[in-house]
């Protein structure tokens, strides 16, 4: 057990180091990440938390080994994978330190470069402002960004007639090329607008799937479309959509946003050339995927057969429990939206009404929905699209509990996600399954996917889940399941 200062490591390298030196012969538990809240209790319950005090800015370097040897062999490991970096380049000195301004002046000041920020919440921010100086717009990946700050920059965006995308901008397409989490979609005539990075991958998708591919898809931020921000990337990007000459047609994708900023935005959409058309989840509107069936019957093409493996007729269990777990959030949303008028109140981490707050309590008995994609559990730790612990953790917890439930859950391919994510899952969902707990998954993706939609959803079939294209569908399997409807 050792902890080291002044020492900050990505968290998907850690969690790649960790998976690699847990594979090594007799060790028993391993955990590299940074000292943050959830990592410590994380290391608790793998019986590796430290004992002396921590900050969340110290690197953990937790084993478990059975001998001296096995354990002085994964120490060896841990130094070799986080060192291997500065082998390969000479010296940690020779990996230059630049900030984004520092890198756009080494560019012509007409050159459109697209500024990428991906570091800490508290930095993002001036890293951004620089992109904007410099007349560029940019993505801002990071999340923990204060929401005042988040204002600051947009507005400083529109006055300088550029676009910023985010904070917590976790999918965008822009001219074909893919960021962040995002998909292998084919080039068409729709645009999407999205404060939602699941719900315009589930979009995206669908729509390649039927035929039709994508302009661009500008990713907002999760709050752009709250009180507090007031859809001001939204409607720049809208904007922006309207003078595109590859868009035909406009998607607008969105958890529930707040009322007074929807009117605005709609107002000022229907001033557009482009036609925009409504993907908002709220209660009693379509769900993502009647949106997109909307879209494509108003452009006179057909809905096609979305793709499934629902594999035999199983049993319904009435009177079970709804357990969702998900990585994405928007996804969690539309699941609880449908759920909820044929089941009731759902409990969850991020409730559709504040008193269904679920807290830390992820084994709770009763209808459960849990985004593990939520940034109070990727503090330090990389999203649960990548690093699947903390649901696997969950998954088993249920199938030990011997609670009737039915299991739903979203599986996210594309770019950064998962390469194999069937592969992890797969244990986990055969245990869930013989513990007598059905299990459905929306496997989110296309078939140009790295990890190719048909082959995971094979695999998963072959676990026992029912596999659906759609969210709105595996959820609604999976309330038949339960003895309900949506």
């Amino acid at each position: 057990m050792s902890l080291r200062s002044g020492v900050y490591a990505d968290s998907v390298r850690l969690m790649q180091v960790s998976r690699d030196v847990s594979a090594l012969d007799g060790v028993t538990g391993v955990l590299v990440a940074m000292a943050t809240p959830l990592n410590l209790e994380l290391a608790a319950t793998m019986g590796l938390a430290p004992d002396e005090p921590t900050s969340p800015e110290q690197l953990l370097i937790a084993v478990r080994a059975e001998s001296e040897e096995a354990l002085a062999a994964a120490a060896a490991a841990v130094e070799a994978a986080l060192t291997a970096r500065e082998r390969s380049t000479g010296t940690a000195a020779a990996v230059p330190r630049r900030t984004i301004g520092a890198g756009l002046d080494d560019l012509p000041s007409d050159d459109p470069a697209l500024a990428i920020v991906s570091v800490p919440g508290p930095y993002a921010v001036a890293e951004a402002a620089d992109a904007i100086a410099a007349g560029r717009s940019v993505l801002v990946f990071s999340d923990g960004v204060p929401v005042e700050h988040e204002v600051a920059l947009k507005r400083a965006a529109h006055a300088a007639g550029v676009l910023v995308m985010g904070p917590d901008c976790g999918t965008a397409i822009v001219s074909g090329i893919a960021l962040g989490f995002a998909n292998v979609v084919r080039p068409g005539p729709v645009g999407l607008v999205a404060a939602s990075g699941t719900g315009a991958q589930q979009i995206s998708c669908l729509l390649d799937m039927a035929g039709i591919g994508v302009s661009h898809v500008l990713g907002v931020g999760g709050r752009d479309l709250s009180a507090a921000v007031g859809g001001l990337a939204t409607l720049d990007a809208l904007a922006a959509l309207d003078a595109d000459p590859a868009t035909e047609w406009v998607l607008l994708v969105s958890k529930p946003p707040a009322a007074s900023v929807a009117a605005s935005v709609a107002a000022a959409a229907a001033e557009l050339a482009v036609p925009v058309r409504s993907a908002v989840l709220s209660p009693g509107t379509p769900d993502l995927t009647a949106a997109v069936e909307s879209l494509l019957g108003d452009m006179g093409l057909d809905v096609p057969t979305w793709p499934s493996r629902p594999g035999p007729a199983a049993a319904t269990v009435p009177g079970a429990a709804l357990k969702g777990l998900y990585s994405g959030g928007t996804l969690a949303d539309e699941a609880m939206l449908l759920a909820a008028p044929a089941l009731g109140d759902i409990r969850s981490n991020t409730p559709l009404r504040p008193e269904l707050d679920l807290g830390a309590d992820f084994s709770a008995s009763g209808h459960v929905v849990i985004d593990f994609g939520d940034d109070a559990l990727t503090v330090g730790r990389a999203h649960p699209m990548i690093d699947p612990t903390l649901r696997l953790d969950a998954i088993a917890g249920l199938a030990a509990s011997g609670e009737p439930a039915v299991l739903l859950l979203d599986v996210v391919l594309g770019y950064g996600a998962d390469p194999d994510p069937a592969r992890s899952l797969v244990p986990a969902l055969r245990a869930a399954v013989a513990a007598g707990t059905p299990v459905v998954v929306a496997l989110i993706g296309t078939e140009a996917d790295p990890q190719g939609w048909s082959r995971q959803a094979d695999a998963l079939a072959g676990a026992g889940a029912a596999v659906f294209a759609s969210n709105s569908a595996a959820t609604r399997y999976a309330l038949d399941l339960l003895g309900a409807s949506a």
